[in-house]
């Protein structure tokens, strides 16, 4: 939690206390229903936490912004990014039914209000947004073309809407299909744990 507050000093009391529940929530529902490994749910703040809120690093979500969590697992990034982003909307995305409802859970029980959780698949998913996240679901051509449907034409952000991706390892391959437009963020550069040294954020303009 301490790390949280190091990068992201001016979150108000309600944030904090939501942030500082994460932890015991997930610990009880990963003890029934398995979404993050067992030995990684002590490094929860750090390896998924604030892994989540890089994405925050690279753009300030404006007010009255749409975004989907595409593949969110137990709720990463978008529930994090829903904390710290009160005043957007996040829908939440799987088609595995169990872990939305470690999703779902975890988003009532610190109370937020501004979460839907969908189990279901990409595909048949027509509703738009200004921008599409993920950690690591799929290489980012597929991703691509399954959300480009996704992303709306209204344009209010610092950023024209997209799709971002948190991201590790070699991605050169990758991002070739887009190298003239895609953005590469070295999360190093925003957060100085070791853990984050070869993840980065991928933007994709559309």
């Amino acid at each position: 939690m301490l790390q949280l507050l190091k990068y992201f000093p001016a979150l108000s009391e309600i944030q904090k206390s939501q942030f500082e529940a994460l932890y015991d929530v997930y610990q009880y529902w990963n003890s029934r229903i398995n979404v993050i490994s067992r030995k990684d749910i002590e490094n929860l703040y750090e390896h998924h936490v604030l892994h989540s809120l890089a994405i925050a690093e690279i753009i300030h979500f404006q007010l009255g912004t749409s975004i989907l969590d595409v593949g969110t697992g137990g709720g990463f990034p978008g529930i994090p990014l829903a904390i710290l982003f009160p005043d957007c909307q996040f829908t939440l995305i799987d088609s595995i039914n169990k872990k939305i409802k470690v999703g779902t859970e975890v988003s009532n029980a610190i109370g937020l209000k501004n979460t839907t959780l969908i189990n279901g698949r990409l595909q048949t998913e027509k509703s738009k947004f200004e921008f599409v996240v993920s950690r690591a679901v799929l290489p980012l051509k597929e991703l691509a073309e399954l959300t480009y449907k996704n992303i709306s034409s209204r344009q209010f952000n610092a950023l024209p809407n997209g799709l971002i991706c948190l991201k590790g390892g070699e991605l050169q391959h990758e991002i070739l299909p887009f190298k003239n437009i895609a953005e590469t963020f070295e999360i190093s550069t925003f957060f100085s744990e070791e853990y984050f040294r070869t993840k980065k954020v991928v933007y994709l303009p559309y």
